[in-house]
C-alpha cells in the first residue's frame, strides 16, 4: 500500500527516488494503519459515508455482484470501514443480490470499539419499502445485534409483521411507502448512530447524493475493464447542480486507487 495523497515527505521521497520510505510503502498495511487513515472525522451530528468499487469503464458491479471487481485490498477496507461504524446503510436489492450476512465481530477492532462505545458490531440496516426479504436469513435471524429495516408509514403491515417477528427492528423514515433520505439519517442518529456507513447499491446511493446528505465517498477504482451494460455506483434521477467532493486521501495497491472525498 502507497500513499499518493496528501503529500508528505515520506511519499515525496517515495516518488523521487522509488525506494520504500521508512515505514514500508510497498508493504501490505496493518488493520490499525487502515483504521487510522480512515477515521471519522469529529463531528457533532452523524456523518454518512460510503464505500463503493468501479472499474476504469464505470462499472460498479459484474453480472450483478461487486466481488468479481474487487481485490485484496479493497476487501481489506471493507472490513476496516465497517469495523468503523455504527451501523451499515444497504439497500434491499443489493441485499439479495450479494447474500448479504450479519457483520461480524473482529477482535482486531474490539479494544477500539469499545474505547469508543460501539457494541461488538456494526448494525445493518436494510432499506426497502416493500420488505420483500426472506427473513429466514442469518442476517434476520442470528445477528449480533438486531437488523433494522427501514421503511415507510405506508409500508404493507402483513410484511412488517413477518420482520417484527423475524427479530427485526422495523423503523419508519418516510411518510409514504418508500424512505425519505434525509429521514433516514435522522432516525439513525435518533438511535444513536452517529457513524453511517452505506455499501449501496447504486439506487441508494443515488438517493442519498440527491438528497444532499452525504458527507463522504469512499471509492476504489478497480484496474479492470468488463464493458457491457452494467450500472455505475449512483443511478437514480440527476442533481439539479453537480455535488462538488474534495480529495482528501489517496492510496494504492495492486493497480487499485483508493480514493477518500469529502463534500466541500
Amino acid at each position: 500500500m502507497r500513499r499518493l495523497f496528501p503529500v508528505t515527505d515520506e511519499t515525496a521521497a517515495q516518488a523521487s527516488d522509488g525506494a520504500p520510505d521508512a515505514r514500508g510503502a510497498d508493504r501490505e498495511w496493518g488493520l490499525a494503519e487502515l483504521a487510522e487513515a480512515y477515521a471519522y472525522p469529529a463531528t457533532d451530528g452523524p456523518w454518512l459515508r460510503a464505500n463503493m468499487v468501479s472499474t476504469l469503464d464505470g462499472a460498479g458491479h459484474h453480472e450483478g455482484r461487486s466481488q468479481p471487481i474487487s481485490g485484496d485490498a479493497d476487501m481489506r477496507i471493507f472490513g476496516t470501514l465497517r469495523a468503523l461504524a455504527d451501523v451499515v446503510v444497504v439497500g434491499a436489492e443489493t441485499v439479495r443480490q450479494e447474500g448479504y450476512r450479519p457483520a461480524r465481530a473482529r477482535a482486531e477492532f474490539a479494544a477500539a470499539r469499545t474505547r469508543a462505545g460501539q457494541g461488538p458490531a456494526p448494525v445493518i440496516a436494510v432499506v426497502t419499502a416493500s420488505l420483500d426479504l426472506d427473513f429466514s436469513l442469518p442476517l434476520f435471524t442470528s445477528p449480533l445485534v438486531p437488523t433494522l429495516i427501514l421503511t415507510g408509514a405506508q409500508a404493507p403491515p402483513d410484511r412488517v409483521a413477518v420482520a417484527e417477528k423475524a427479530g427485526a427492528r422495523v423503523v419508519v423514515a418516510g411518510d409514504g411507502a418508500g424512505v425519505d433520505p434525509a429521514r433516514a439519517v435522522e432516525a439513525l442518529a435518533a438511535l444513536g448512530h452517529a457513524r453511517l456507513l452505506t455499501e449501496g447499491g447504486p439506487r441508494l446511493l443515488g438517493q442519498f447524493v440527491a438528497a444532499g446528505v452525504l458527507d463522504e465517498l469512499c471509492l476504489a477504482l478497480s484496474p479492470m475493464l468488463v464493458a457491457g451494460e452494467a450500472q455505475r455506483i449512483s443511478g437514480g434521477p440527476s442533481v439539479k447542480v453537480p455535488q462538488r467532493f474534495e480529495l482528501v486521501s489517496l492510496l494504492e495497491e495492486a493497480g487499485f486507487l483508493f480514493g477518500r472525498y469529502r463534500r466541500s
